[in-house]
């Protein structure tokens, strides 16, 4: 017998479970890459469901459903025309056609390493859970962890395939958190908070598998009062509960004694005592500021969105950000926006004043955006002096603790303040873990800290003026070093293309949502198969594509809402 009578000849017994058998054909054949097989009558498949196929050596290869194809012996539209009495006919037609669903898959794994092609008439079946497992890579996770003796899987989603079967789709921890590869990217417009949801869902799994007190969150809120209630718990839903079990894990809020909230300062906030926040009810929080003396640092973070071609601006910002912190005698009488705005050694009499090689117009620009920033367009956040009642970013991110979350709320922030903010926490953290500050307690730094920002595009946008600006290296400093460091990124944003492709592409988990047809085919989507792009134009509420280094292809995963309350109310 030959090898291929071999390879097709049953190695267990037939059973309803076959739902077809590979179809090799001399204009089609099967490679190791791809193979095609025709689905039996009355079987039901869908894109992303992953199926075995019977192989050399009694041995399975897994693939997944990219495309499914309806084929007849019909030459053309035309013979079908004609068959129908030149269109007359819509009840029957004279000449029945004979066809046949076929579907296309993309080989993931064979279980035994052979990647020779699928011989055709090899029977198919839908695979089973440990399959999958194989079909993805998951069970090499399985192996680290009885060879290293350490929790390696992060459960990230449920697959659930057309015959119902489900399997859950784990991560890799040294590809999420290091030491491997780092950071997550979640895109898509798939609807209300669902980008933030899975996001959270995912640090939540990685808390409650990972030993939790060697790892501290930081979460951006930056919609509404979506972050500001982690700590309370919301009714679950039928079948939710049983989702969260299916993974392994607990459908809990955050404990409140270990989330941190940090709400900004606001206008009215000196009398009325509430924060610049969305929300009927706050939850007990901190609240932040920014003045001169703690902003002087940071000035380069404030007017980042200006363009400077000729670093006339960042110089100066030098200078100034140099005299305020090393108390420069003539920069001791500055204590306030005001003073910085008025008085030498930049303003006499509300009149521009050169300074050092700076020309007075240049001068008088920065005063200007200064202004602008600090004083006709903010919210609150810009005051003389902090007060007893106000903290400031550096100050609370300085004592983090591991097994701790801060929720930094930024929601009514002008884009300038958030800008800021976003980069404040940046720094922070980066100076922190990179040794260049020390934490301002006598605990431990951290293992590993994450940071998630939602609407990436803003603070490192992909072209533009502000492509290169001082926000930006920051955030690219975290992207590419980040993670030797410990630190890692979690970002959100609408469209992929619409951020630096720098970030994106350091982002080694990258999670895909809904996306109109405009977007996938953008350059950034090079990495997902033609078939599969097509398919990110109709995924559910609640559905995701999830590609991860260890995955061979992008999987559809299903993931639970949060166990806490979300945007109670938006005002």
């Amino acid at each position: 017998m030959t090898e291929q009578a071999t390879s097709t000849s049953p190695n267990t017994e037939e059973g309803e479970d076959v739902i077809g058998r590979a179809s090799a054909t001399e204009r089609e054949p099967n490679t190791a890459d791809k193979f095609s097989f025709w689905i039996r009558p009355g079987e039901r498949l869908n894109p992303f469901d992953i199926v075995a196929a019977e192989h050399l050596e009694k041995s399975k290869t897994y693939g997944l459903v990219t495309n499914i194809r309806h084929v007849t012996d019909a030459a053309g539209h035309l013979s079908n025309f004609i068959s129908n009495d030149f269109g007359e006919l819509v009840d029957e037609p004279n000449t029945p056609r004979q066809g046949a669903n076929v579907a296309d898959i993309s080989v993931l794994s064979n279980n035994a390493e052979i990647y020779m092609p699928v011989q055709s008439e090899a029977r198919v079946r839908f695979a089973d859970e440990s399959g999958i497992h194989n079909a993805l890579g998951i069970d090499t996770m399985q192996e680290k962890e009885a060879r290293e003796g350490r929790k390696v899987r992060i459960p990230a989603g449920v697959i659930r395939m057309s015959n119902g079967q489900e399997a859950v789709a784990y991560l890799d921890v040294d590809y999420v958190l290091g030491p491997e590869a780092g950071h997550a990217n979640i895109s898509g417009i798939s609807g209300l908070a669902t980008k933030t949801s899975y996001i959270t869902f995912l640090i939540q799994s990685i808390l409650q598998t990972i030993a939790t007190e060697k790892i501290a969150v930081i979460l951006l809120n930056v919609k509404y009062d979506d972050l500001l209630h982690i700590h309370e718990a919301r009714p679950l839903e039928v079948g939710e509960k049983e989702l969260w079990d299916r993974m392994g894990l607990r459908p809990e809020p955050w404990p409140a004694d270990r989330v941190h909230y940090l709400l900004p300062w606001g206008k009215q906030t000196q009398t009325t005592g509430r924060p610049n926040a969305f929300g009927e009810t706050i939850p007990p929080h901190k609240t932040y500021a920014y003045d001169i003396k703690t902003t002087a640092p940071k000035l380069d973070l404030l007017l980042s969105h200006v363009p400077d071609p000729w670093d006339t601006l960042g110089a100066l910002i030098g200078e100034v950000s140099q005299g305020l912190q090393g108390n420069e005698s003539k920069w001791r009488t500055i204590r306030s926006w005001q003073d910085l705005l008025t008085m030498p050694p930049l303003s006499e009499n509300g009149i521009p004043q050169k300074f050092g090689n700076i020309a007075a117009s240049s001068v008088g620009r920065f005063l200007r955006l200064l202004r602008r920033s600090v004083q006709t367009r903010q919210t609150g956040l810009f005051v003389p002096q902090l007060s007893t009642r106000m903290t400031t970013i550096e100050t609370e991110i300085g004592q983090i603790q591991g097994g701790h979350t801060y929720v930094v709320d930024i929601a009514r922030l002008t884009d300038v303040e958030q800008t800021l903010v976003f980069g404040d926490v940046l720094r922070t953290v980066y100076a922190l873990y990179s040794g260049e500050t020390a934490l301002e307690t006598d605990d431990e730094l951290p293992g590993k800290v994450i940071v998630f920002v939602d609407e990436l595009n803003k603070y490192a946008p992909s072209r533009g003026e502000s492509a290169d600006s001082p926000i930006v290296e920051q955030v690219l400093d975290i992207a590419e070093r980040g993670r030797s460091f410990g630190i890692i990124l979690f970002s959100a944003q609408q469209f992929l293309s619409a951020v630096h492709p720098r970030v994106t592409g350091n982002a080694a988990t990258k999670i895909l949502g809904r996306t109109d047809s405009a977007e996938v085919n953008e350059g950034n989507y090079r990495f997902l198969d033609k078939d599969i792009k097509m398919h990110l134009t109709r995924l559910d509420k609640g559905e995701l594509i999830l590609s991860h280094p260890i995955y061979r292809q992008p999987v559809k995963i299903r993931f639970p809402r949060p166990p806490f309350q979300q945007g109670r109310i938006k005002k």
